[in-house]
């Protein structure tokens, strides 16, 4: 029987609906791959809102078009009576900790003696501080979403992981996908969404979440998904479970593949061939740790080959080719009492807050950098605004977050200055960067902050001249350059005053005396130390070493071009756009020519090698030295012709130790590098002049 035109006409028009529904998913998912995984979004929120609505609409006119895996879907209406257990086909084994270099180290040989000596790759990724979970795929669809538990058995959280909406329901199709697939990773929330959520809390007369981990852990649990949609929970993959066909050799091919699937993945280092690799690394992502949203405890050390895992194995607890490089965490609340700006001797206006003041990890921290406008608007930084301050390893403190919840409303939004705050000049924000700017080269603040850092003892060693006498200088406009130090005349100094702790008096004649025969010494430093002095961007001390050592000359540097410079291993083309830069600007030509012309040395001498006491020595310094500095050793042993290694190898000529010094002398001894005392070195050197002498 033939259908009349009316069936037709509902058959074209149901097909039509059938596509609008397939693209309207196939572009909400698009989205949130764009957001989730590349955390590149093409479109808004509310155009992304938009999208879902026409999709619930469409599905609510059409219920028979509704399927599991549709992103309308992720919340289930009927609360659950309670979690079933889930058997994991894989064991989800702990992984064994470690709060040392010296015992990553150990972990290193341990896999390489097994390994029979063959090369070996390491991935570190970020150990997020959250819940771990198996995600189950089947033919491509979620199907099932579990906890960890004891390991062995966990429970069956699928309908509260479907409201996580990092988590695909189904997959990008990038080719072939196994018919199961078990994705692990962890679920945590970011200390934004913490401080909302404690702040609704509070609202509600309800007890606040101590922490993230705490707050995706209870959420996890809830019976009712509604309520877990409500939290905005996030996911990362790390790594694999059961699948039937494993399409790759590497984790990190691995941890791409997963990407491509439309899953996010954690934070991850390329593939580092040496463990010395790995702890540098490791000790930069520490560093950057409060530029993230989300809490880490450490960084997790992986085998990156498959087969190479297979053969290691696993004890009855953790796998043997992976191990957990914890940092340890200090933690307080306090209060922001006011915020501040400082500007920098490049311009950049660096907010400052200061805090009531509260005791961690053995000192009390009254004053935290807020970095940049960028960090405190993501955080949500507020005058008044309690807040947990951190330090990571008991060394730089920083604000993890806002404790929403305390707000009483008295609290003040902080608003950038859209001027520089000493000189009243026009900023800018660095191209396609997050800091702001002065561009006044005249600034009175910048100024002072490059005087300061001129004189510091690293760079020119002008030892007297120190803050509140350059302030005095800059202020009364004795001073308008670093060149103007080097005019200065006794009568300028002696009329200055220097504030002590009791009372304040003139700096006087001689000590105004003294502080000229310093900056007269000053001339003298040379090449290098000029280069320290100037403040060139990305330009520190081991740079203008660096350059100096190449170039020998500022004449030579001046006509070098950019990739001449760019070449010299070590500098590379971010430091040597900003050498070039600097010293072809009208303002920083003329500074060098006035420099030349008050007779400062612009030369680095070459000494001889073989005639120095520690020419051709690698020496490693570890533990705290009684006659030097760490920078003042590391000086001294440059200049006599030795060269300076963070860490100890097969190629360290020997350790040079301190009191209480690290784990260095441990890993000196199992290579049976020479250990030399402070007392013991400075008789191998006194010794090596005499016979240089005779």
């Amino acid at each position: 029987m033939s259908e009349t035109v009316a069936q037709f006409l509902e058959r074209i028009k149901k097909l039509a609906v059938e596509k609008q529904v397939e693209e309207l998913r196939q572009a909400i998912e698009y989205h949130n791959y764009k957001y989730y995984v590349e955390a590149a979004p093409e479109i808004s929120d509310l155009e992304y809102d938009r999208l879902v609505q026409r999709l619930v609409e469409l599905e609510r006119q059409h219920p028979e078009l509704i399927t599991p895996d549709s992103p309308t879907q992720r919340v289930n209406e009927r609360p659950l009576e309670g979690f079933r257990p889930v058997t994991h086909r894989v064991p989800m084994l702990s992984i064994d900790n470690t709060y040392n270099e010296a015992e990553l180290r150990e972990f290193d040989r341990r896999i390489r003696r097994w390994l029979l000596g063959e090369t070996v790759e390491y991935v570190v990724e970020h150990k997020i501080d959250g819940v771990s979970v198996s995600l189950i795929y089947e033919k491509g669809r979620f199907t099932l979403g579990a906890t960890r538990g004891d390991g062995r058995v966990g429970d069956d959280i699928t309908q509260n992981l479907r409201t996580v909406r990092d988590i695909p329901l189904r997959l990008r199709t990038t080719g072939s996908i196994p018919d199961i697939l078990e994705v692990r990773g962890e679920v945590y929330m970011t200390n934004t969404e913490l401080s909302r959520l404690n702040r609704l809390q509070a609202e509600r007369g309800e007890k606040p979440f101590a922490n993230p981990r705490n707050a995706a852990a209870g959420t996890l649990k809830l019976l009712d998904s509604r309520l877990c949609a409500e939290r905005r929970l996030r996911f990362f993959a790390h790594s694999e479970g059961y699948l039937e066909g494993l399409p790759m050799r590497t984790h990190i091919q691995f941890l791409e593949w997963v990407r491509q699937l439309g899953i996010p993945v954690v934070p991850h280092s390329p593939a580092l061939r040496s463990i010395e690799e790995v702890i540098a690394y490791c000790s930069a992502q520490f560093q950057a740790r409060h530029d993230l949203d989300y809490e880490t405890d450490g960084m997790v050390v992986k085998v990156n080959d498959f087969q190479q895992r297979e053969r290691l194995g696993a004890t009855s607890k953790a796998p043997r080719w992976a191990i957990a490089y914890k940092v340890e965490l200090w933690q307080a609340s306090t209060r922001i009492l006011r915020i501040t700006v400082q500007v920098g001797k490049t311009g950049v206006l660096t907010p400052v807050a200061d805090l009531e003041p509260v005791h961690i990890a053995g000192t009390k921290v009254s004053r935290v950098s807020l970095h940049n406008a960028d960090e405190i608007a993501r955080k949500d930084i507020r005058v008044g605004d309690h807040v947990i301050v951190e330090k990571a390893g008991k060394i730089i403190p920083h604000v993890v977050r806002v404790e929403l919840e305390k707000r009483t409303g008295k609290e003040k939004v902080f608003h950038f200055p859209t001027q520089c705050p000493a000189c009243h000049g026009p900023v800018v924000r660095d191209p396609g960067g997050v800091y702001i700017r002065c561009v006044n080269p005249s600034c009175p603040a910048q100024l002072k902050e490059r005087l300061r850092f001129f004189a510091h003892r690293q760079a020119m060693d002008i030892e007297g001249l120190g803050p509140a006498l350059i302030d005095q200088l800059v202020d009364q406009g004795k001073v308008r350059s670093i060149a103007d130090l080097y005019r200065l005349q006794l009568a300028d100094l002696a009329e200055l005053t220097l504030t002590g702790e009791k009372q304040s008096r003139k700096v006087g004649v001689k000590t105004a005396r003294a502080i000229l025969e310093r900056i007269e010494a000053s001339k003298s430093r040379g090449l290098a130390r000029l280069l320290t002095g100037l403040g060139i961007r990305h330009v520190g001390e081991r740079n203008a070493r660096l350059l100096a050592r190449h170039f020998r000359s500022m004449e030579a540097l001046l006509r070098a071009r950019e990739e001449d410079i760019a070449a010299i291993p070590g500098i590379g083309p971010v430091v040597a756009a900003s050498v070039v830069q600097f010293l072809h600007a009208p303002e920083g030509r003329q500074l060098i020519q006035e420099l030349t012309k008050l007779g400062l040395k612009m030369t680095e001498e070459e000494a001889a090698p073989a005639t120095l006491p520690l020419a051709g020595k690698t020496i490693v310094v570890t533990g705290t030295l009684a006659h030097f500095s760490r920078q003042g050793i590391e000086d001294l042993i440059e200049e006599l012709g030795g060269k300076v290694a963070s860490s100890v190898s097969s190629k360290t000529s020997f350790l040079l130790v301190g009191d209480k010094p690290g784990s260095k002398l441990d890993r000196a001894r199992e290579l049976k590098i020479p250990i030399l005392t402070e007392e013991e070195f400075l008789k191998m050197l006194s010794s090596a002049t005499e016979q240089h002498a005779s």
